[in-house]
C-alpha cells in the first residue's frame, strides 16, 4: 500500500486510487480536476482550502488501508 504524504502532487494522490476524490471532495477540496492539481502539492492546496494537510493525509492513509 502506497502511503499518501502531504508533499504528494494531487494528481499522484488520485492516481493511487480514484476513489480518494470523493475524500478531498467532502473535505472541501472541490478542484480536484482543475489544473492546479496537476502541480499542487497536498499540503499547498490544503493552505489555500483552509484544511489540515496532516488530518486530510490520515483520512486518506485510513481509506486506503481499509480498502485493501
Amino acid at each position: 500500500m502506497a502511503e499518501i504524504t502531504k508533499d504528494m502532487i494531487i494528481a499522484d494522490i488520485i492516481a493511487v486510487d480514484s476513489n480518494i476524490v470523493p475524500i478531498l471532495m467532502q473535505s472541501g477540496m472541490h478542484c480536484v480536476g482543475c489544473p492546479s492539481s496537476q502541480g499542487e502539492t497536498l499540503e499547498e492546496a490544503s493552505m489555500v482550502h483552509g484544511i489540515d494537510a496532516d488530518e486530510l493525509a490520515a483520512k486518506i492513509n485510513e481509506y486506503l488501508a481499509l480498502a485493501k
